[in-house]
């Protein structure tokens, strides 16, 4: 048997996670907007007053005092943004949860008595050491976001993990549930924090939290009881509950069959798994199936690889692509080339993000172009159509670009070309929000379907279902034009800055992707 490395490293920061917190820093957590939505946006539509606001009434009233019917006998409770994931026909629902049922929820969850016992059974989770979560939320305890700050916790507990495992193991086994989020078993988080046998004994007892969950999730999801909302940090949480059942029940499977020589490192629905036997390691691999079986999800065998190379599959492929490749170039468009030719190789890829990132940084401090504008703008629009990952980082490419376009109906005309590229494929929502951001200074000669777009524009559009409630100034509290903050808006400057869509804010970062 193989010791394995159990320490962080001495140059590893401190992190905290969210179970670190007590029940009343565990809400504000949850509550800040940050959390509330973790997709990328613009930073006039903010979240902050109409948390706050909710929070306030419901500081006085539960909310079954507030609703005249039961929120799952109505659509369209929560907002979805249809998030295109592949540039063609696979898309990503990032929903925007009824801002009344996502404090009730934080409030039942953080509540003192339910947040002690959730954290106690999260220990018994993790009671096996030698599959460790390194998922869980994180606190940001320095000037970066908490999201920034989720990432860095990725590189050095994951990846820096990885390659440190390579001392003690001969093999790396990757494999990852399809579809998580979409196919958990609401009633599975029941199970999750009180055990199966408990939850289907008390399945009417309505004070039980795993209940409380349960409940709260289907009146968003109109009484479905398959799939979770994505796109916040409490969802994440509540799937680290099921997930954690997983783990727990892993570890009985191979403890039954003497199994001690491995390491699992888990983050959200990826397992990598350390061994110094591929039989041992495939014998695993069929436990996390059987396990996850059992819990209505499935491992996507297209993704489940093995390796005797541990530091090379550590690192992720693309990462080491963009490693081993000249990475600039003296010219604009040959350096924009470059990295339109790795997002060939690699679509969607984190180090495509970094490749951006810094094509901006370079391209913000240019004062003038000694090339044509048009081809620039072509190759990034063309990126961001098969790489909706990037999104933000290729608009703030395109706004400082238009800005070089000196006449404003030229630039109305090349925006209204993008705005056409882009509606040949479905689910754009997210490229609509942020086309608007790059258009917003050149008036309203753009229309955009997406509703955030149209309160942007000073429509009255609503975005959840307020039919439930009963009580007027909780409707009044939710009302969605209560997300855009027009003063921002109005004096946003038209070309988009680094610090707005970069999310770190120094370079040391810049190795995490």
């Amino acid at each position: 048997m193989n010791t394995a490395i159990t320490e962080l490293s001495a140059d590893t920061p401190a992190k905290r996670s969210i179970l670190d917190l007590s029940g009343d820093e565990a809400r504000k957590f949850l509550l800040k907007p940050e959390s509330y939505c973790s997709l990328d946006l613009p930073p006039y539509i903010v979240f902050g007053d109409l948390i706050d606001s909710v929070s306030k009434i419901l500081n006085d009233n539960s909310l079954s005092s507030l609703r005249q019917s039961n929120p799952r006998d109505h659509d369209d409770v929560n907002y979805t943004i249809l998030h295109n994931k592949d540039g063609k026909y696979a898309w990503r629902p990032f929903q925007l949860i009824h801002p009344a049922l996502y404090v009730s929820l934080v409030r039942a969850i953080t509540e003192k008595g339910n947040w002690k016992m959730i954290c106690d059974r999260f220990k018994q989770f993790a009671a096996n050491e030698q599959i460790r979560c390194l998922s869980l939320p994180i606190v940001s305890e320095s000037e970066q976001k908490d999201k920034a700050e989720q990432v860095s916790h990725w590189w050095h507990e994951v990846e820096q993990k990885s390659i440190e495992m390579s001392l003690d193991y001969e093999y790396l086994i990757e494999t990852d549930i399809t579809d998580c989020y979409g196919a958990i078993y609401t009633h599975s988080i029941a199970w999750a924090l009180h055990t199966k046998a408990t939850a289907k004994k008390k399945r009417d007892d309505r004070q039980l939290i795993g209940n409380v969950i349960d409940n709260h999730i289907q009146d968003m999801r109109h009484g479905q009881t398959n799939g979770i909302p994505q796109g916040s940090a409490l969802m994440d949480f509540v799937a680290e509950m099921v997930l954690g059942l997983a783990d727990l029940e892993l570890s009985d499977r191979i403890k039954a069959e003497d199994i001690v020589d491995y390491r699992i490192l888990r983050y959200r629905d990826d397992y990598r798994i350390f061994v110094n036997s591929p039989q041992v390691g495939e014998k695993i691999v069929k436990f996390i199936t059987e396990t996850t079986t059992g819990l209505g999800l499935k491992l996507s065998p297209a993704k489940t690889k093995a390796s005797s190379d541990v530091v090379r599959a550590s690192i992720k492929s693309d990462k080491l692509a963009w490693l081993g490749r000249k990475q600039t170039a003296k010219n604009l468009q040959k350096h924009l080339l470059i990295i339109h030719d790795h997002a060939i190789n690699f679509p969607n890829a984190g180090s495509l993000v970094t490749a951006l990132n810094d094509y901006h940084t370079r391209i913000s401090r240019v004062k003038a172009l000694s090339e044509g504008a048009m081809p620039l703008i072509a190759i990034v629009v063309d990126i961001a159509y098969r790489n909706p990952r990037t999104y933000a980082i290729c608009a703030a490419i395109l706004s400082k670009l238009l800005s070089f376009v000196e006449i404003d109906a030229e630039r109305l005309s090349i925006a209204k070309r993008i705005k056409k590229k882009f509606s040949q494929i479905p689910n754009t929502g997210h490229m609509q929000i942020w086309l608007q951001r790059v258009t917003l200074q050149l008036g309203n000669g753009i229309a955009y379907d997406e509703a955030i777009c149209k309160l942007v524009a000073g429509e009255n559009v609503s975005l959840w279902n307020i039919d439930w409630i009963s009580s007027a100034t909780l409707k009044a509290a939710v009302a969605a034009s209560n997300i855009v903050d027009a003063t921002t808006r109005d004096e946003i400057a038209p070309v988009i800055p680094p610090e707005e869509v970069e999310l770190f804010l120094s370079k040391a970062a810049e190795g995490y992707y």
